[in-house]
Order: structure tokens, then C-alpha cells, then sequence
């Protein structure tokens, strides 16, 4: 925890909060062990801050940082990925008729940063704000794939694919999953890459596996390809 004052207790405690879960989700104890506040008061501070969505919970309710948050970045101009992603996400979800997604990775979660649900049907809704496990789905696979060796491997431990499907993935420049995350559901997903060609965040489909098959790749790769290309080249324009 941040030890200079601002003089207002109340905001400077919030902040040591919302600086906690910058490393990941955290559990109530985790949130008290991070900042050094008091049972009630670290609780108290994160349900204040989940009303106004600078927090949010992951499925397992664990708090995460909330879609507040980014939405502020767009609005002070600093975010010029999620600023491209609205376009774009709305662009894939019509050419391929799916649920579209951006993720980027915090800690050892996925976060569902921007959204472009698919308007009629079944479908995979995937709520703007919502932290996924990084240990299923394309868009895991994506977020872990090119990452150094150390941090791949410990991304391996528990994982439903393998060290040969990220070869895979990074032999392709793309990832698809059936029925890895969620039973029934299938994805699409590839990387958007920022300065230095870094990978950022994974921009995905997704939607019932008897839509997109047992290979959607074959089916969806080369719009999601297009889309993630659109994004790198918004983000590294802007850098």
C-alpha cells in the first residue's frame, strides 16, 4: 500500500483498494492483506466502489476492477484500444453472426473488456466487466500463448489445453476451443499486438458449437484475423 497521504482518508484508502486488485482478483482477505485496512472497512470500501462499477466480481466473486474504470480511459482519450473496439466488435459480430469479444489479461484472469452481442438466437453473452479463468478458451490461449517461457508454463499448471496447442496457436496466429470453457460453446479468438508487436488482448467469437462446428477456426478465423489486424493498427498508430 501506497504510504504518502493525500489527506483525504476516505479516497486514499479507496485508491489502496482499487490499487490491490490492479494485480488480480482478490478475495475479501486478499483485499485486507494487500492494503492493511480493517475487515469491515476493506469491505465496506469495495461494495461502495462495486455500486458506483470501479469494482466488479469474477465468477468465482472475487472482486476485479470494474468497467468504470475503462470506460473513464475512453472518455479522457487514453484508451485508444477499447476506443476502436465498438466499431470493430460490431463490424465481426455481423460478418460472422456471433457474439464478439476483447479480453485482456489481469493477473491470472481473463477480463471481458468490450462486447458486441449478437442481436437474435441462441448465442454466448459474455457481460462487459465479467473475469474468466486463463486456463480455458481461445481467448486464453491467445493471452497465454506468446508469453515468456517462465510465465507460459506456470499458465500450463491446471489448463485444459497444452503446450502443443499454443505451438499451434502461434504456428497459425490463431486459437479456437469446443466446449473447453463452457459445455456447448465454441470460440474463435486471435491477438491484437501493440508497440514492439506485443500482444495486448485477444479479440474473440463465440456461440453454440452446433453453429460454429467442431472446427469454427475454418469457419470464423479469417474475420477474427481481420478484426484483431484492425485493432493492432488503431493501437500502434495512436502509441
Amino acid at each position: 500500500m501506497d504510504t504518502v497521504s493525500s489527506g483525504v482518508g476516505v479516497l486514499d484508502k479507496a485508491a489502496s483498494v482499487l490499487s490491490a486488485l490492479e494485480a488480480g482478483p482478490a478475495t475479501l482477505a486478499g483485499l485486507v492483506a494487500a492494503t492493511g485496512l480493517a475487515r469491515p472497512t476493506a469491505h465496506r470500501l469495495a461494495v461502495a466502489l462495486e455500486h458506483h462499477r470501479l469494482v466488479s466480481r469474477d465468477i468465482q466473486g472475487r472482486f476485479v476492477l470494474g468497467p468504470r474504470l475503462s470506460e473513464l480511459a475512453v472518455a479522457a482519450g487514453e484508451d485508444r484500444l477499447l476506443a476502436a473496439a465498438g466499431p470493430v466488435l460490431a463490424n465481426l459480430r455481423d460478418v460472422s453472426g456471433e457474439s464478439a469479444q476483447l479480453y485482456r489479461r489481469q493477473g491470472e484472469m481473463r477480463v471481458c473488456v468490450a462486447a458486441a452481442e449478437r442481436l437474435t438466437g441462441l448465442r454466448d453473452t459474455v457481460p462487459v466487466g465479467v473475469a474468466l479463468p486463463m486456463a480455458a478458451g481461445s481467448g486464453a490461449q491467445v493471452l497465454l500463448a506468446w508469453e515468456e517461457p517462465d510465465r507460459l508454463h506456470r499458465g500450463l499448471q491446471g489448463a485444459r489445453f497444452t503446450a502443443t496447442t499454443l505451438a499451434g496457436v502461434r504456428r497459425r496466429g490463431w486459437a479456437q476451443s469446443v466446449a473447453e470453457r463452457e459445455m456447448g460453446v465454441a470460440s474463435v479468438s486471435a491477438p491484437v499486438r501493440g508497440p514492439n508487436n506485443r500482444v495486448i488482448a485477444a479479440v474473440s467469437i463465440s456461440g453454440p458449437v452446433e453453429r460454429l462446428t467442431r472446427y469454427p477456426g475454418k469457419l470464423h478465423a479469417e474475420a477474427v484475423l481481420e478484426a484483431a489486424g484492425r485493432l493492432s493498427e488503431a493501437v500502434q498508430r495512436t502509441a
